[in-house]
């Protein structure tokens, strides 16, 4: 299992912690006896992790090493943030001071969760929409009481959405679930689906996605903003006597 680990770390940490791990897994490769050596080689060859790419010369990986020394000597940060859902529903670039507590591997994208200066609040970010990133000459103590596994619920949010999506779309919508989700229902209908929310448009363009096989039951608004996107949509690809046979930019 450490050689497995090692062979994941070496592929989606930084250059510092690939090599680090290369050289944990050649020591303990070495000290195995030979016929556990020759099985654990056939689980290397036959069980891989697929990732979206070293990050080698990337600005997230000098990040993930700022980031890791801020998170050890408890350093507070500064970085330019955009936020792809802000209260009025548009995307936005501010300046923000937090401490980083931690470091989370989700669905190919590294995040930092500490606590956000501006929110007086924990927060989670994602390294590939932080830029400038700095670490200031000032200190901070880590909460004892921390838990990085409870973040990512608490952030959801306290809207409650609920969506029945059709049955034939079913298999589909469980294997690409949305983050927010925190239940799932089957009933005659479909399969009803619970969403914590902090703004509808967190998953505005994954319900877009779904097309007519889903339908929001709660709230309103939400179902509203749906009706409006799908309007805008017919527009947008309408054929008036001006633009008929003319191709969309």
């Amino acid at each position: 299992m450490l050689l497995l680990g090692s062979d994941f770390m070496a592929q989606n940490f930084d250059a510092q912690y690939r090599s680090a791990a290369q050289s944990a897994s050649r020591k303990i490769a070495g000290v195995l006896p030979e016929k556990l050596h020759d099985e654990v080689q056939s689980l290397q060859q036959n069980i891989r992790f697929v990732s979206a790419g070293m990050m080698d010369g990337t600005p997230e990986a000098t990040m993930l090493q700022q980031l890791r020394r801020a998170i050890i000597e408890h350093t507070t940060v500064r970085f330019h943030y955009h936020t792809r859902h802000s209260s009025d529903g548009k995307g936005e670039e501010n300046t923000r001071d937090a401490d980083p507590y931690g470091l989370a591997y989700v669905r190919n994208t590294w995040n930092m969760m500490g606590y956000c200066h501006m929110r007086k609040d924990i927060r989670t970010f994602r390294l590939d929409r932080i830029e400038q990133l700095e670490l200031l000459a000032k200190t901070f103590q880590r909460p004892p009481d921390f838990k990085m596994q409870t973040r990512p619920l608490q952030e959801r949010g306290t809207i409650t959405v609920k969506v029945v999506f059709a049955n034939e779309v079913v298999r589909w919508v469980r294997e690409a679930r949305s983050y927010y989700t925190v239940a799932e229902e089957d009933t005659p209908d479909g399969l009803l689906v619970t969403l914590k929310i902090r703004q509808e448009g967190e998953i505005l363009q994954w319900l877009l996605s779904w097309g007519r096989h889903v339908r929001v039951l709660e709230p309103a608004s939400l179902r509203q903003q749906l009706v409006e996107e799908a309007e805008a949509m017919m527009k947008n690809h309408r054929e008036d006597g001006n633009h008929k046979g003319t191709p969309l930019p």
